[in-house]
């Protein structure tokens, strides 16, 4: 990667680059020395706090509460749930020694965390007064990721939340399910301006030991699908290896219903692949570690005290509004580096304010999505600034908006299919429900089925693949 300070590729020539460089010269993370393992840094993992703060508040109005669970899991644990413990072996790391001593049964350091929630929840769960059981962890999960790797979305070692919960009947749980695919996708939507596809996977693309996996998934501007967040319904496949059991109002021994459920730090790369420009970041304003910049300009020390006295006045007025502020007094740097520095990291709004600007009374606001400029007089401030800092929210969403429709299509000839596939589409296609369709799919073209939506169309079309009756559309692509 360059050491220059801007970012040296274009993001329509070269992604990849791009990607890579906006996220390690922004300052949101950077490689740790171990492979497939990263740093989040100060900048990245503000905007983490930002995601985890928002989802944090509406799982609790929803009842949910959090918990802390240990890293390390038992192989014999593991073990009890075969499906999903097969699922993850090849990704697992172990830790077989104690010092020099070998320590007997392996830990596992959590790829996820339903066999030691559920071993737990067995013990605390008698009646049905204990439940609903709704329980949410914030932590990290590990899982090896050595060969492909990439920041934010492909690393060993990731932020996320996970969520576990039980629940006294099948309808209760499967309401919980959509509950929380909600509040992920007012999440997404709202704060990170990313527009998502919900729906269920496939029985081949289901979460390991899930009965059904709903998911939110979108595109990104190189073709490529990234899935945002996970609900599933477990059923009883879990409660029943480890007896998460209760006795219900008539005194009967029940096995729980239970979901689980989570998001990860991935939707940061999102935010970064989706909004960023080749000038570095974009931030929503919602989510932006620092919604304005103040930069004062001057050239003598009697208009250094004026100016830096009227930023930081103009910085008290806005700070009132809850908003995220702060001024660039760094006389060791020039206003145009201040200003390139401010655009790499993606803040919203620039306030710039020079001697001739606080003779007249005003100032100058610069977007960061579309670098206009927009004369405000200070009498103006707050409803200025906020109308701005909405209409960026807005118009990130709808150009997110835009570039999904416009990688969006319909076909129901296997030709048309592989070049839109080529071209980084979502494809909607006719499916006969064969996972051998499926497979087929995924040898010939490196697309799979991303999502079934909810507002899924019954189709007469022949399936894509095998030319039999198609029972649905579905959404193919290519993915991270």
């Amino acid at each position: 990667m360059s050491k220059e300070i801007g970012i040296t590729v274009k993001k329509n020539e070269n992604f990849s680059e791009w990607y890579t460089q906006v996220v390690l010269k922004a300052q949101l993370a950077d490689y740790a020395p171990v492979k497939g393992l990263i740093v989040l840094r100060p900048y990245g993992y503000s905007i983490w706090e930002s995601l985890k703060s928002s989802i944090d508040q509406k799982l609790k109005a929803t009842g949910h509460e959090n918990a802390f669970l240990p890293v390390l899991i038992p192989e014999s644990l593991l073990s009890k749930e075969a499906d999903h413990f097969a699922g993850f072996t090849p990704e697992v790391f172990w830790v077989t020694h104690s010092g020099d001593a070998e320590i007997g049964d392996r830990l596992a350091l959590r790829p996820t965390s339903e066999t030691l929630a559920y071993s737990m929840y067995s013990k605390w769960i008698k009646s049905w007064r204990d439940l609903p059981l709704k329980i949410n962890f914030w932590n990290s999960a590990l899982r090896a990721e050595i060969k492909s790797t990439k920041l934010l979305l492909r690393t060993s070692e990731f932020l996320w939340q996970e969520g576990h919960t039980v629940h006294s009947t099948k309808g209760e749980a499967e309401e919980e399910v959509m509950i929380i695919l909600e509040i992920y996708k007012k999440t997404v939507e709202e704060e990170l301006a990313i527009p998502v596809i919900t729906g269920k996977k496939s029985e081949k693309e289901k979460f390991v030991g899930a009965v059904y996996t709903t998911t939110m998934e979108s595109i990104m501007p190189d073709g490529k699908a990234l899935q945002m967040g996970t609900s599933h319904f477990l059923g009883q496949n879990f409660s029943k290896p480890f007896d998460v059991k209760f006795l219900d109002k008539q005194n009967i021994e029940t096995f729980g219903w239970q979901t689980s459920w989570g998001v990860s730090w991935r939707l940061i790369g999102a935010l970064v692949m989706l909004h960023g420009d080749d000038r570095g970041l974009v931030l929503p304003p919602r989510v932006a570690p620092i919604q304005v910049v103040i930069v004062p300009i001057y050239y003598s020390a009697e208009d250094k005290e004026a100016i830096l006295n009227k930023s930081m006045e103009l910085k008290a007025t806005l700070v009132k509004r809850d908003l995220r502020i702060q001024i660039d007094a760094r006389d060791e740097f020039t206003p145009g580096y201040k200003f390139n520095d401010w655009e790499m990291k993606g803040v919203p709004l620039r306030i710039e304010i020079g001697p001739k600007d606080l003779a007249k009374g005003k100032m100058v606001l610069v977007r960061r999505d579309n670098l206009k400029k927009i004369d405000l007089t200070f009498d103006k401030t707050e409803e200025g600034v906020i109308k701005a800092l909405n209409n960026i929210q807005q118009t990130l969403f709808e150009n997110a908006k835009r570039l999904l429709n416009e990688r969006t299509t319909r076909t129901t000839d296997f030709d048309e299919f592989k070049r839109d596939l080529e071209k980084g589409m979502f494809v909607y296609s006719p499916w006969c429900g064969d996972q051998k369709c499926e497979e087929i799919v995924k040898e010939s073209t490196g697309a799979d089925i991303r999502v079934i939506p909810f507002d899924e169309k019954k189709t007469d079309s022949p399936c894509i693949i095998c030319k039999n009756s198609g029972k649905m559309e579905v959404i193919f692509a290519r993915s991270y």
